[in-house]
């Protein structure tokens, strides 16, 4: 029997694609990394059938390549994430996510009188646990787990 396979989402000629991400999470993804405000050709694709995830979110961007610490930045909310580079439409490159050791200005703490949340100043976390992720906050000492992570 002959399986037909068959992109859900256009390949691109150079780039980066980011998979498995988990689909609800695929909005927050974009904004972490500023995709919405990006120049760049950005393709995603939602709710595509995954055997590890059930449904999955996929993100093409054209010519832009991320620096690790930027693409880590997703493990917070998608730490199963891929990352495939692509030069002349072939993956040259494989990267998993890994979670970074700190997290600044892209997650709020959890404690409504942490300083942050009171005044301008910028969050920033210790990770304490990378799976799953934990975190713990540089002024208040809150610890905020993976489930309760609310990224701003």
């Amino acid at each position: 029997m002959n399986a037909k396979k068959e992109l859900q989402v256009s390949a691109i000629e150079n780039g980066t694609v980011i998979d498995h991400i988990p689909a609800e999470y695929l909005f927050q993804v974009i904004n972490i990394l500023g995709l919405d405000t990006c120049g760049n050709s950005v393709t995603f694709g939602n709710n595509l059938g995954s055997d590890k995830l059930g449904k999955k979110a996929i993100i093409k961007v054209a010519d832009i390549f991320f620096e690790d610490d930027e693409i880590n930045k997703i493990s917070l909310i998608a730490p199963h994430a891929k990352l495939n580079i692509i030069k002349n439409y072939q993956v040259v490159e494989k990267k998993i996510v890994e979670s970074p050791d700190k997290v600044v200005g892209i997650a709020k703490c959890m404690n409504p009188k942490c300083i942050t949340n009171v005044e301008e100043v910028t969050t920033r976390f210790k990770v304490i646990e990378k799976t799953p992720i934990t975190l713990k906050c540089h002024y208040c000492e809150k610890i905020t787990d993976h489930k309760h992570i609310e990224i701003i």
